[in-house]
């Protein structure tokens, strides 16, 4: 395959995307070399063990690791049904050379923060053990390495290592067990019907995780784990690959198997030509949803035409999803949400999935819908104006990973690797693949991407289920809608789709620009401040970090607390109902087709002491993210019966959901125990909801983005001045000031929110029905920061905050073996950003457990803090929280989140006096004070100064349990009905998480 113009991939690098040379394409030309994968150092050692290695410096001074093991629950048999993911616990657990969790310890000592720098993950096929570690000392990539080479052949499974960690298996495995861990065991099960698989899920079986004996998971390890199915991969910021490849080749040689390795079978999951059909019925079921899978056997991916199939197939996902986005938002639609895509579930299969979220009572209305776009396709195909919007939007996409090349993150490169090696995917390296890209979307058509809903029948291996809080469809009914629709199809009854009328621009007629009227320099951080002639205040500050990225956020003071609590609820409601209409002058449906092609994303939000917009864009679209501002600033926005209808019926299924998630009744009790009761954090009720004045809702909405002169906008990302200044003054500059102020309030003066903690011990019980035992734990202690330390004191609560969640997951997790993980949160955010007053808020710990020690692991953690209050933590906790939040702020300071964020600090600083940098200084110095004076004794200090001291004379204990019934779990069970053999009669149903789209994947378990 050779380039027209032929030019080096040398000079190709350094061209932009647009100027990329068409390719003379061979449609049966290889795509790659399978054993050249690109830009990788790639080999195989004697022993079998295959090696990837790769130089990539984002993030400086760090590698991405992983060592990929062809071993997943498949391979197990009936008495080892959750062998495999034992395995990948213990391993963190003990080895030959670590024990007692020494592992996760090392590296959280050289910054590696347990859960995203150390983890692991097992499916049915595969088990995945990740690292992202530093590298700017020789000897950690080294040690990192070897770590690796004791998972390969050196875990120890020993009783005692198995008893302490059945606890945190046992956790996840009660984690899994709640309303939507069923829908997706039971949906594995219906899918893999007549497989090995469908009796392989990777959390196993209770039974399995309590009792199996040490002796069965070491037959296990030993049999599988075999060098020859497994890849090292190492991608970071090296000098050089050779040194890489040799520490590999030092730690990793010399391990040799046991035993012959075994040959790893192949599954295959049979096919079927006549559709299931399945309902579920669960009390706890988040909502009501349609899931329609169509199984098929996964396409290779070897040639040039392959490739081309791949892209047709993206193009005919992407236009069927903006059909289903335009039919969420018409009148009385359907299904709220609705959306396809494809799947690998195992090794040997794949599917097209379509998932809706409805209301209750509508998933037949739903499954209709569904069925009939798919059918329409067929009939009619999709425009050459829908699929010339899709592929100016995958060409916008490829564009943008193009630009970003040299700028891409160690762990998606690793994650590739991690593919090849598993599946086969081939590397090619986005030159290559920009190229293929540019040169066959254009050669796609309509009727190309339209041939790919013949896939989408219900006679080929489809699989159709309903799920529902209450039982209102049955299988009879679902038949009956499938050969309802067939019939329309094959009497050609159905209707060419109708497509909108798009305006071509956004900004009808362009502002007058306005004029910079102050401007200052900082170059401490690097940043340019402008004052505008209509008051807006603009801060920008351009990076290389990105060169695809801008990034911006636009604040006001004044929120939702200045509301009298008469027309807070209205109110509240203005973002989400103007959203819905069209914010930025638009309906939602119509602004999509318009942005075709284009990266930009727009948001704005109504807080409680402040209102936002924030964008994320393409320095090449930047001009359309500034007229969006433009357009909300301008925009009148007027609610439309048709809209709101949608809004408030969306509404009130979430309510009803959340009222019957045992989880949200347990969060909204904590929200009032802990806040007084406080409107501001108490659940909306549906009796409120019906009160909703959606014409006080946007007039609100309008009056909170009117008055440029109250906002400070900070942009962030690869600008060009001479490109952006003229944009932005004509844009936001140009936004028109109104003759009087309108919602220009004083920081200080804010009204604060009503909340209050309560001032005695208070420990509670909630109770909730449940179709199986679920116990959560959240233990909250009120804090109190005075004004006189305050900026090193919010550096001390992030840091107090760490320490004590790596505290408790040591002592009840690693200890006592009695949880999965924990969580440590501080919450400051009911404050008003006063410059003066005190702040307060609380720190909660939270976890979940046996329902049967839940009290006893609440005083467990009660006598830890108390212990770090009494005795203060070790030198050797203390480093490690340093070196965690060291390694966080480098990787930050290499991306433009963060310097958005950091800037946005400055100006939001209560030591900020009209001077950004010397508020940026401040606060810098005092991370430095707080860093410097950070040892076992002043971190003892603060725990006493900051908590209640002793923490056991002040705090809430909030407890979720199983409601407790003379019926027991009966009051709770659920009916399924099934058909034929190919559904078990089980009681399984759906959750479906809020009322978002249900998303099918592969059920990956990881360590947290």
């Amino acid at each position: 395959m050779d380039l027209i113009a032929g030019e080096s991939s040398k000079v190709l690098r350094k061209q932009g995307f647009r100027s990329l040379k068409l390719m003379s394409v061979d449609m049966e030309q290889e795509l790659g070399n399978e054993l050249e994968p690109f830009g990788a150092d790639y080999g195989r050692l004697d022993n079998g063990l295959i090696y990837y290695v790769r130089r990539n410096s984002k993030p400086r001074m760090r590698a991405a690791l992983a060592l990929a093991v062809k071993v997943g629950s498949v391979l197990e048999e009936e008495d080892q049904r959750g062998v495999a993911h034992i395995v990948e616990h213990l391993a963190f657990s003990a080895t030959t050379r670590y024990t007692n969790h020494d592992i996760v310890k090392f590296l959280e000592s050289i910054g590696a923060e347990f859960g995203p720098c150390q983890n692991a993950m097992t499916t049915a096929d595969e088990t995945i053990y990740e690292l992202f570690v530093p590298v700017d000392k020789p000897e950690l990539l080294s040690q990192a390495i070897s770590i690796l080479a004791e998972f390969s052949s050196e875990i120890r499974v020993s009783k005692e290592d198995l008893e302490k960690e059945r606890g945190a298996v046992m956790e996840e495995y009660r984690g899994n067990r709640n309303a939507t861990g069923r829908m997706q065991d039971s949906h594995w099960q219906l899918m893999m019907e007549g497989s090995k698989y469908a009796e392989r899920l990777p959390i196993g079986l209770e039974k399995v995780i309590r009792s199996v004996p040490a002796a069965t998971v070491k037959q296990f390890y030993q049999k599988w784990y075999h060098l020859c199915n497994m890849a090292v991969v190492a991608v970071g910021d090296f000098p050089d690959t050779k040194t890489v490849v040799d520490l590999i080749k030092t730690h990793f040689e010399d391990k040799r198997s046991s035993s012959e390795p075994p040959q790893i079978p192949v599954f295959p999951v049979p096919s079927h030509e006549e559709t299931r059909f399945s309902c579920f019925v669960e009390s706890e079921a988040a909502g009501s949803a349609v899931m329609i899978s169509y199984k098929m056997p996964v396409s290779d991916l070897k040639t040039v035409k392959d490739y081309r199939d791949m892209l047709a197939e993206s193009m005919f996902l992407h236009a069927l999803n903006q059909r289903l986005f335009k039919i969420s938002r018409r009148k009385d639609p359907p299904f709220f949400a609705c959306s396809v895509a494809a799947d690998v579930l195992v090794s040997p299969l794949k599917a097209y999935i379509m998932s809706s979220s409805c209301k209750e009572k509508g998933t037949l209305a739903s499954l209709e819908s569904m069925l009939l776009e798919v059918a329409r396709v067929r009939l009619h195909g999709f425009s050459e104006r829908e699929i010339s919007v899709v592929r100016a939007l995958m060409m916008s996409e490829i564009e943008s990973a193009y630009l970003e090349r040299d700028q891409v993150q160690s762990t998606s490169l690793r994650d590739e690797y991690i593919q090849h090696f598993l599946h086969k995917e081939p590397v090619i390296g986005i030159e290559y693949e920009a190229q293929l890209q540019k040169t066959l979307l254009p050669q796609i058509s309509a009727s190309d991407v339209s041939r790919y809903s013949e896939k989408l029948r219900t006679s080929c291996g489809c699989v159709i289920k309903s799920m529902e809080p209450k039982s209102a469809a049955t299988i009879d009914h679902m038949r009956n809608v499938v050969s309802k629709v067939n019939s329309l199809e094959e009497e050609k009854m159905i209707a060419p789709w109708d497509e909108e009328n798009i305006p071509e621009e956004i900004v009808s007629e362009k502002p007058t620009p306005g004029d910079i009227t102050h401007q200052l320099e900082y170059p401490e951080v690097g940043v340019t401040e402008l004052t505008l002639s209509n008051g807006m205040q603009v801060c920008y500050k351009s990076t290389d970090f990105l060169d695809d990225q801008v990034l911006f956020t636009g604040f006001s003071y004044g929120g939702l607390s200045e509301l009298p609590e008469s027309d807070y609820i209205s109110c509240s409601m203005g973002s989400t109902i103007a959203g819905e209409i069209g914010m930025f002058g638009y309906k939602p449906s119509v602004l999509m087709d318009m942005l075709a092609g284009k990266r930009v994303e727009v948001s704005a939000r109504l807080g409680p002491y402040m209102r936002t917009f924030s964008c994320d864009c393409s320095p090449t679209d930047l001009e359309t993210a500034l007229q969006l501002v433009y357009q909300l600033f301008t925009t009148n926005v007027m609610p439309q019966e048709e809209e709101v209808g949608i809004v408030m019926q969306m509404a009130e299924e979430s309510v009803r959901a959340r009222e019957r998630d045992p989880y949200t009744v347990f969060a909204n009790r904590v929200k009032e125990l802990n806040y007084g009761n406080s409107y501001f954090f108490r659940p909306i009720r549906i009796s409120e909801l019906r009160k909703v004045d959606p014409l006080k809702a946007c007039e609100y909405f309008n009056s909170c983005f009117r008055d440029p002169s109250t906002f400070t906008v900070v942009i962030v990302g690869n600008l060009d001045p001479t490109i952006a200044l003229p944009l932005i003054l004509q844009y936001l500059g140009g936004i028109p000031k109104p003759p009087q102020p309108v919602l220009n309030f004083n920081r200080d003066d804010l009204k604060g929110l009503p909340f209050t903690f309560p001032t005695k011990i208070t420990k509670e019980f909630v109770r909730s029905p449940m179709v199986e035992a679920q116990c959560s734990v959240q233990l909250c202690f009120p804090v109190q920061l005075t004004n006189g330390t305050m900026i090193e004191e919010i550096h001390c609560i992030g840091f107090l905050g760490k320490l004590l969640e790596t505290k408790i997951i040591q002592f009840l997790r690693f200890e006592h073996g009695q949880i999965y993980s924990a969580e440590v949160s501080v919450f400051l955010g009911g404050n008003k950003p006063s410059r003066t007053a005190d702040l307060r808020g609380d720190i909660s710990v939270n976890f979940s457990c046996d329902p049967e020690i839940s009290s006893k692991l609440v005083d467990l953690a009660l006598e830890e803090i108390v212990r770090l209050q009494k005795e203060g933590p070790s030198q050797e906790d203390i480093s490690a929280i340093l070196e965690i939040e060291q390694r966080a702020h480098e990787n930050g300071m290499q991306e433009n989140y963060y310097w958005l964020d950091r800037i946005i600090r400055g100006y939001q600083s209560r030591v900020y006096a009209g001077d950004l940098g010397a508020s940026c200084k401040i606060l810098e110095e005092g991370r430095l004070r707080m860093r410097e004076s950070l040892a076992p004794q002043t971190a003892q200090a603060a725990l006493q100064r900051i908590l209640p001291h002793p923490c056991k004379k002040q705090y809430t204990a909030v407890i979720l349990m199983p409601q407790r019934s003379r019926f027991g779990f009966l009051s709770s069970i659920f009916s399924s009905r099934s058909e034929g053999p190919y559904i078990r009669d089980t009681k399984i149903l759906a959750g479906i998480a809020g009322l978002g789209v249900v998303v099918f994947g592969i059920w990956r378990y990881s360590r947290k």
